[in-house]
């Protein structure tokens, strides 16, 4: 039994799927599986097993399991903290974040925190669902999370900060034709976060009743964002992010009756005395002039395959 396989059983239990979480770990499917199966054999029981209806559901022994196996990956980031430091190694600190953020604000707020600060620490960032990044960060896999506020939603579980004040739109081609009919009935460009039930995209499309066969997902924002251009349909935009392409007019505003909404962006941590040094660090400077003018600062867009995962793994078999 390894720390690594509790580690994804804990994420699979969180998660409810085995997919979800190796899109989580950045491994595939296969891997996890494995994981899992040590582990199984380990403890001679099943742990997981599918529902009838979809989905996983624990099996008792698994239902005990589930709280030890969280406290015992809490206390391998403490041990692992505990040995960079004494080794004079750099502080660590892992961000996820919603696509649209690690695609446009990411990549220059990290490199700014790192000039800033004045301790070593070993930034990280990725790219992961609502649901994953809370529980990435409850259970130490990784520091903090940027996007929606997730302390709200589990009853203090973690602590939500706002840090900027955003806006989400809607936005079309500057020369293509408003689209017939309600919103449910137009063709949806998004990225992932259009599938995401708690990110503000998906959040906008159940307001809006779009159903699936409405919705195209693209890779990235940006990807979405051209197809929009060239007349395909309809994108979710964060306003000040977007507005480059509108002054370029290749873009144009949509009104609809969900948009525009807030779309307050937070940091989402541990409560204080669980979480690490180097996240208070950056905590503080997320509050500071310099990084919301990088926020509110109109990035060019980087794809979110090319950010650095936030959680590093090796499966062991």
């Amino acid at each position: 039994m390894t720390v690594t396989q509790l580690s994804t059983f804990v994420l699979v239990a969180r998660l409810g799927s085995v997919t979800a979480a190796a899109r989580t770990l950045n491994v595939s499917e296969s891997a996890v599986s494995q994981a899992l199966g040590a582990l199984r054999a380990h403890f001679g029981d099943p742990l997981i097993r599918r529902a009838p209806g979809g989905g996983m559901r624990l099996t008792p022994a698994g239902a005990r399991l589930l709280p030890v196996a969280s406290r015992m990956v809490a206390l391998s980031a403490d041990a692992e903290a505990a040995v960079r430091a004494a080794q004079g190694e750099p502080d660590e600190l892992r961000v996820v974040a919603a696509g649209t953020l690690a695609e446009f604000v990411l990549p220059s707020l990290t490199a700014a925190f790192a000039e800033r600060t004045g301790r070593r620490i070993d930034t990280s960032f990725g790219v992961a669902t609502t649901n994953a990044m809370r529980a990435l960060v409850e259970h130490r896999l990784a520091d903090v999370a940027l996007g929606p506020d997730l302390g709200a939603v589990r009853g203090g579980d973690l602590v939500g900060e706002p840090v900027f004040r955003a806006v989400l739109v809607a936005v079309t081609g500057a020369r293509a034709p408003r689209p017939a009919g309600p919103p449910s009935r137009w063709t949806w460009l998004v990225d992932a976060s259009g599938t995401d039930p708690g990110a503000d995209a998906g959040r906008l499309l159940r307001r809006l009743r779009v159903p699936e066969a409405r919705v195209r997902v693209f890779p990235h924002l940006t990807a979405a964002w051209d197809a929009a251009a060239e007349g395909a349909g309809v994108a979710p935009a964060v306003a000040h992010l977007v507005t480059p392409r509108l002054r370029r007019d290749e873009l144009r505003l949509l009104d609809t009756p969900g948009t525009p909404a807030d779309a307050t962006w937070h940091a989402t941590v541990l409560p204080p005395g669980f979480r690490s040094p180097a996240t208070d660090v950056f905590l503080h400077f997320l509050r500071t002039a310099a990084a919301t003018r990088l926020m509110g600062a109109p990035g060019t867009g980087i794809t979110p395959s090319r950010s650095r995962p936030a959680v590093r793994v090796t499966l062991w078999p």
